[in-house]
């Protein structure tokens, strides 16, 4: 099932701070089964390159690290991670060699810090393939440096959304902010071989369009007992949660504009959109 609109930065083109992105990364195999949503991504991030060549960096938000207590990457040359197994051989040969960048990880844990949030530099910190991934595809040049801040382990989507809330500012300074995870994410059904979109994937994912056109946080916020099929789109949340990263980065008013709908597999729902302010 596939419903991937254009790209479009027409909503912020008229001001210095960048959009939010949310993006679902689905499978490894995003790599190298773009399908509808690979493309939409690049034909955006070139968009976004020409509207903003001030474009200083990316900071993102990936659920495959998760840290006790909040961790931001300051490693100047993050290795390319292929954090799973099983999958073919030229998935691993694969490499997104974007450089980090110690300057912009200080200034994202003074950020976090003035917001009253501690939290600290890892300076090992490879890149992990929900963030990888779908910059392979935004960015394919690798020359966008990378910042990736952790998944706080016990975090809600209140926590999520108040450290995007404190980076907001960053994005007046050249910073995208990328939340990476998944609209529905059930692996239990992955290996089911359907191939058309479940229902209760396609209903979970316009509920929460829904909301977030309306700017309807607090039901979002309350997305477990409000949004329809909610346990079987997220048997566990820790792929959700990035999406409040986004919507805290978001601010005030922001309106999404969507870059794909599509669903892979029958029950990966690959949501993308940008989040612009007015």
């Amino acid at each position: 099932m596939n419903h991937t609109a254009s790209p479009s930065l027409t909503a912020s083109s008229t001001t210095a701070r960048l959009p939010v992105l949310f993006v679902s990364h689905g499978s490894p195999m995003f790599a190298l089964e773009a399908g509808d949503t690979g493309p939409a991504l690049t034909q955006w991030g070139q968009a976004l390159r020409a509207q903003y060549p001030h474009l200083r960096g990316v900071v993102i938000m990936s659920p495959h690290w998760m840290a006790r207590g909040v961790r931001v990457m300051s490693n100047p040359k993050p290795e390319t991670w292929h954090d799973f197994g099983g999958f073919p051989p030229e998935l691993y040969a694969l490499q997104y060699p974007a450089p980090g960048d110690p300057a912009l990880a200080h200034e994202v844990l003074a950020a976090l810090q003035h917001a009253g949030i501690a939290a600290e530099a890892d300076a090992r910190r490879p890149l992990d393939h929900g963030a990888w991934v779908p910059l392979m595809h935004t960015f394919p040049q690798a020359d966008v440096p990378v910042v990736q801040v952790a998944l706080p382990v016990g975090a809600d989507a209140r926590d999520v959304f108040a450290l995007g809330q404190a980076l907001e500012g960053l994005r007046e300074q050249g910073v995208l902010i990328v939340g990476s995870g998944s609209m529905t994410h059930n692996l239990r059904e992955f290996f089911g071989g359907q191939q058309q979109a479940a229902d209760y994937v396609v209903e979970f994912s316009r509920w929460v369009e829904m909301q977030v056109q309306a700017g309807q946080i607090d039901t979002l916020l309350d997305w477990q007992q409000r949004a329809p099929h909610a346990l079987r789109a997220h048997p566990t949340d820790e792929h959700f949660l990035p999406l409040y990263f986004a919507l805290g980065a978001g601010g005030a008013g922001a309106k999404p504009h969507y870059l794909s709908r599509e669903v892979m597999y029958g029950m990966l729902a690959m949501d993308a959109f940008a989040l612009h302010n007015d």
